[in-house]
């Protein structure tokens, strides 16, 4: 199975998404602030993260930028949740980089749908 990182700055969705992955028998990692995502990407070298995009101190475009720069992230694809989902915002996460884009609210058959989809 795969090691999944997910980034997001509510700890309700990630305990949601943690146990929707887990009960599939991903490997999952979390982290509840943006700016620790280059360190854990290079320790962990996870195959695929799941970012938030509407986060404090850095937003995950911005986030998604700075991993596309590391060694570390070469290969782990990207998907954006957020409930930001017109049109635009889910044109212009997958222009950053994301393979993908999950509107919030969500169900854990989603999650694993896409998670299946990508990896």
């Amino acid at each position: 199975m795969a090691k999944i990182l997910i980034i997001d700055d509510s700890p309700a969705d990630i305990r949601f998404m943690t146990q929707a992955l887990k009960s599939s028998g991903h490997t999952v990692i979390s982290l509840d602030d943006s700016t620790k995502a280059e360190k854990v990407v290079e320790a962990e070298r996870p195959d695929l993260t799941l970012l938030d995009v509407v986060m404090p101190n850095r937003n995950g475009y911005e986030t998604l930028r700075a991993l596309k720069k590391l060694p570390g992230a070469a290969g782990m694809k990207v998907i954006f949740v957020s409930s930001k989902g017109s049109d635009t915002d889910i044109k212009w996460g997958l222009r950053q980089g994301a393979v993908d884009y999950l509107i919030k609210p969500y169900t854990p058959d989603q999650v694993n749908a896409l998670i299946t989809r990508h990896l």
